[in-house]
């Protein structure tokens, strides 16, 4: 899903890159071996490359998660909001770099259920803090602390939120071109 409306602002790749944008994408270079262009559309406003990089990085590191849980996160997040680039990325991260099982990213993919309790749980937590906008009832917070949870994930979960926000609407308004890397797990909602 991406917006009517398109962005026109010239992506900030290494080449023409101005002095904040610049930094943040030779590091995406040097970690990654290539630049994402969903990073050089989203240069296009340094801060918002910034703010969703450092969450990023912050959620994988210090959420709690393991990370297959951290994929089904971004998964489910990604889907709800209808992001094929994020939803791309993150299956081929799923599968490759966090050992998600294929059943698990299957049904994330195609709106099933999740053939494991423990994922199934913290997926639906997950769309209950999405469609309330983090204002979960207190039998959805149980069966989500119920299911091995802790309150500190619930919070973990709101900066998941705020960085695939980012991303997904960055993405929706500036319809970048799917990476060779991703292109094995296309996906359109």
């Amino acid at each position: 899903m991406t917006a009517d409306y398109r962005i026109q602002l010239e992506p900030q790749n290494l080449d023409n890159a101005d002095a904040k944008a610049r930094p943040l994408l030779e590091k995406a270079n040097a970690k990654l071996g290539f630049v994402p262009n969903m990073y050089t559309h989203m240069a296009k406003a340094p801060g918002v490359l910034d703010a969703y990089l450092h969450g990023y990085e912050l959620f994988r590191q210090d959420s709690g998660f393991t990370p297959p849980e951290q994929e089904v996160v971004f998964l489910t997040v990604s889907r709800l909001n209808g992001c094929g680039y994020c939803m791309s990325a993150h299956s081929m991260l799923a599968e490759k770099a966090s050992q998600v099982p294929a059943e698990v990213i299957d049904a994330i993919r195609n709106d099933r259920e999740i053939p494991d309790e423990k994922l199934a749980a913290l997926s639906r937590f997950t769309r209950v803090m999405f469609e309330t906008r983090g204002m979960p009832g207190k039998g959805d917070v149980t069966a989500f602390l119920e299911a091995g949870y802790q309150e500190t994930h619930i919070l973990q979960i709101v900066l998941a939120l705020a960085v695939k926000t980012l991303s997904n609407y960055a993405n929706h308004l500036n319809h970048p071109e799917l990476d060779e890397a991703f292109s094995g797990h296309a996906w359109q909602g």
